[in-house]
């Protein structure tokens, strides 16, 4: 028997179920693997059907699993966000595999359960859960819209399971919007400078100091921006995804490309995108961010910069 012979042999007798598993990669250069890259696009359809009074009460999710490859729904590789109609007098009960959920009231008035806690909310409130459980929301005599994001993709990615709520770092928090006004009235006081990005507010917990972060690995801010104004260009290693609260007259430039805003629906900025928002309407433009800095922030690799 030659020695190749015998060498595959001892090669045939030493597999395993195990060792039939591995996979061994030799590229020159294996920082070339790219995912599907993360597009810069609009949800105009799933607006228009939260927006349709005809629309029942159910979620609407802003899928791009089909831009991004993956198995699971995702608006970006870290983030899911979905639109909650709720018809008056109407509930819809949901349950999100995720480390938490945070909403923004769009428009109504209602009530929403998680375990032992209640969150009695209206217009322009923000409030969070811990993920895991199962969510009631009660919508008051109106219909109600709520804008509600998670990291079910990141949990999905690994195929994990979010904690007890008991045991979760995120608490059930609730930010009326009478005093996220009240905080933007020093904001919008505060001198302008070279160094900054926007004039906005930004909802985190004690729970997670000294991050500023919303839930582990998300943030979660309100932005504004005065008629005749622009965003000084910038760039961050997160993504983004903006919904356009008022967006009358707004424009964004991702990468060179405008993108005009149609308020009630949300974009997508790309992470490392160099990036700027423009306001030429008559009212002040307002937005609500949600991005994945705090995995960027955990990990060192925020990637801010002017340029």
């Amino acid at each position: 028997m030659t020695v190749e012979a015998h060498a595959a042999e001892r090669t045939a007798q030493s597999e395993t179920l195990y060792s039939r598993r591995a996979r061994y990669v030799t590229a020159e250069n294996p920082f070339t693997f790219e995912w599907p890259p993360v597009p810069a696009r609009q949800f105009l359809a799933e607006r228009d059907r939260a927006f349709d009074p005809a629309t029942p009460t159910g979620e609407i999710p802003l899928d791009a699993s089909s831009d991004l490859g993956t198995r699971y729904p995702a608006t970006t590789p870290t983030l899911l966000v979905r639109y909650l109609k709720l018809r008056g007098g109407e509930h819809l009960r949901t349950s999100f595999a995720a480390a938490g959920e945070i909403y923004y009231v769009m428009s109504g008035t209602g009530e929403s359960r998680n375990g032992n806690d209640a969150i009695a909310w209206s217009a322009g409130d923000v409030f969070s859960f811990p993920g895991g459980g199962e969510t009631l929301h009660l919508a008051g005599r109106g219909d109600c819209l709520l804008f509600v994001a998670t990291d079910e993709p990141l949990l999905a990615f690994e195929r994990l399971r979010p904690p007890p709520s008991a045991e979760s770092v995120v608490e059930t928090v609730h930010w009326p919007a009478a005093e996220i006004e009240r905080r933007f009235e020093a904001v919008w006081q505060r001198p302008s400078s070279d160094k900054i990005t926007g004039r906005a507010v930004q909802f985190s917990t004690s729970a997670l100091a000294p991050s500023y972060m919303t839930i582990p690995t998300i943030n979660l801010a309100i932005n504004t921006l005065d008629p005749g104004c622009d965003q000084r260009p910038h760039r961050h290693n997160g993504v983004a995804i903006t919904l356009a609260v008022q967006g009358e007259g707004i424009h964004s430039m991702i990468d060179g490309q405008r993108i005009d805003w149609s308020t009630g629906a949300a974009q997508i900025t790309p992470g490392t995108t160099l990036h700027s928002h423009h306001n030429r309407g008559t009212k002040r433009m307002r937005s609500v961010i949600f991005q994945d800095e705090g995995l960027h922030h955990y990990t060192r690799t925020p990637g801010f910069s002017f340029d």
